[in-house]
């Protein structure tokens, strides 16, 4: 392993975490990054490095502030803990497994490595959590990077701010950043990347071949820094799971619309400093994080979510795309055949209303109500669960790849998880696939995934899944020996469908993603006519 050092290890492990100390075969692991010496623990076969600064603490006068450099330390840090998770609602944090603590200071990230020399060179994967841009962490059980390294790569997970301390925007933010405010928390992944392309090579990973992946808003964040100039040259290939934004900017209520222009983010930042009693920026950097972590909100409504900055985020990606104007890479991107059920509950996603779709659809409602067939009770569950899902990640991952393969050079892989276990009889859940991803089905708290005794076909599955993954990291493109045959999305619009017995088909629901799509071309047209 890279630098192991065994001289003094009787000492050295009455230090190591509970978890490290309990591995028979555990070693203590030492490499050297740029900001100082680094100890980690080895295990079988993998050293992890863990709470690895890569940013200056963003606190004090420095909350809302792009990120600075990490300071150097001096001596060896012990690498051996995860660092707390970004300010977030506790229980958010601890509903993922995690037992993290939460705190401001959390711009760290983490190393998981099976290279033995530094000169191996191996494919690298930087993981950027989910969490609707208000929670997430890199500690969350399932996330673990062990199993991937074994399977070839050199695992990154790195943190970024979310809520309010990564996503407020306001006039005095935009003042001091040059015109454009909002987008700390992206900014925060480009450092991370930086770090990478600076360090990684001391752990045996290759700095051009590095794969930006996601979930969710994770997979939201890595379709932004495809299309950001400052993220350009990072990375050599995306992969997106149940991701991207390519729908029009929120002008108000708009169905399907996140991202808010730069003035409007503008005007919900001052209302919310005016919530906290802070008559500006200066006031609102001296409040104590939980305070401004409890203030009351509308996550949707008032701006805590990136924004079109014009620097970060230059414009309307689907436009940029159009344009030829983004980081053109091989990208690997998916979404799950029932993402929406997870969300079927009461105040999030119901049954299908013919008011409610009249209402956000405009002048496209009807064409979006033939494509879901809701007669009946269950009908119209399943109607708003698909529709929920077509409009939030099936349409994006769609558009995305259509863009990509119409006007990039690199190619686009397309799938549709539709595994299925007696938790999920009617498809897997938003995220039902990531401990398949991660190969940690045993550790997952996933609710439609195998918690303890994953079945022989789920542990086919994660393997199908992980050696695609690791192929696409290595060499951009997904297919190898003894694999289902993957093609480019293209005209054919062919998608590698992972159920039961997996292979290159249709994608289900395309017709719906057409009726998506117009849809969105309509909004589009409304931007443009304002």
């Amino acid at each position: 392993m890279i630098r192991a050092r065994t001289a003094g290890i009787a000492a050295l492990l009455a230090c190591v975490t509970p978890l490290a100390a309990a591995t028979a075969a555990a070693t203590v692991t030492r490499v050297q990054v740029s900001g100082g010496a680094l100890l980690g623990v080895l295990s079988d076969g993998v050293a992890a490095y863990k709470g690895i600064p890569f940013a200056a603490a963003p606190v004090g006068p420095l909350r809302w502030r792009p990120p600075q450099p990490a300071k150097a330390w001096r001596g060896v840090r012990r690498a051996l803990d995860f660092a707390p998770a970004c300010m977030q609602d506790a229980p958010r944090s601890t509903a993922s497994g995690s037992a993290a603590p939460i705190s401001e200071d959390c711009l760290y990230l983490n190393v998981w490595t099976a290279a033995a020399r530094a000169s191996e060179r191996r494919p690298v994967m930087v993981w950027i959590y989910g969490g609707g841009f208000m929670s997430g962490m890199t500690s969350t059980p399932t996330y673990d990077g062990s199993a991937l390294a074994r399977a070839g790569v050199v695992l990154v997970s790195l943190a970024y701010r979310v809520g309010a301390f990564g996503f407020l925007a306001h006039p005095q933010l935009s003042r001091e950043g040059g015109g454009s405010s909002g987008n700390y928390g992206l900014q925060d992944m480009v450092a991370g990347l930086r770090w990478v392309q600076r360090n990684i090579a001391r752990f045996g990973g290759d700095p051009r071949r590095v794969t930006i992946f996601g979930e969710s808003a994770g997979g939201i964040a890595v379709s932004m820094l495809a299309a950001a100039p400052p993220a350009h040259g990072l990375f050599q290939r995306v992969i997106c799971e149940s991701g991207g934004s390519f729908s029009p900017a929120r002008l108000d209520h708009e169905a399907g619309e996140m991202v808010w222009t730069l003035s409007d983010a503008e005007q919900r930042g001052q209302a919310f400093l005016e919530r906290l009693g802070a008559r500006d920026i200066d006031a609102a950097r001296a409040l104590p994080a939980t305070r401004i972590q409890s203030a009351p909100l509308d996550t949707f409504h008032e701006g805590f979510w990136p924004v079109l900055d014009g620097r970060m985020l230059p414009g309307d990606q689907y436009v940029l795309y159009s344009q030829g104007r983004f980081n053109d890479t091989p990208v690997l991107v998916g979404f799950n055949s029932n993402e929406g059920g997870l969300f079927l509950r009461p105040g999030l996603v119901g049954p299908l209303d013919e008011q409610q779709v009249r209402t956000g659809y405009g002048d496209r409602a009807e064409l979006i109500l033939a494509a879901y067939p809701h007669a009946d009770r269950r009908q119209a569950e399943r109607a708003g669960a698909d529709l929920f899902r077509d409009i939030s990640f099936g349409w994006q991952t769609w558009a995305w790849a259509s863009l990509q393969s119409a006007h990039g050079r690199s190619k686009a892989f397309v799938y549709y998880f539709d595994h299925r276990t007696p938790q999920s009889p009617d498809g897997p859940l938003h995220a039902a696939e990531l401990p398949y991803v991660f190969g940690t089905l045993g550790a997952s708290s996933q609710r439609d995934t195998p918690e303890r005794q994953p079945r022989p076909q789920d542990l086919r599955m994660s393997q199908l899944i992980m050696r695609y993954w690791v192929n696409f990291a290595a060499r951009a493109d997904p297919n190898g020996p003894g694999l289902p045959p993957w093609p480019a999305f293209d005209a054919t619009q062919q998608a590698m469908v992972l159920d039961a017995t997996p292979g290159a088909r249709p994608l289900p629901n395309l017709q719906q993603l057409q009726a998506v799509d117009a849809y969105f071309r309509y909004r589009r047209l409304q931007h443009a006519g304002r």
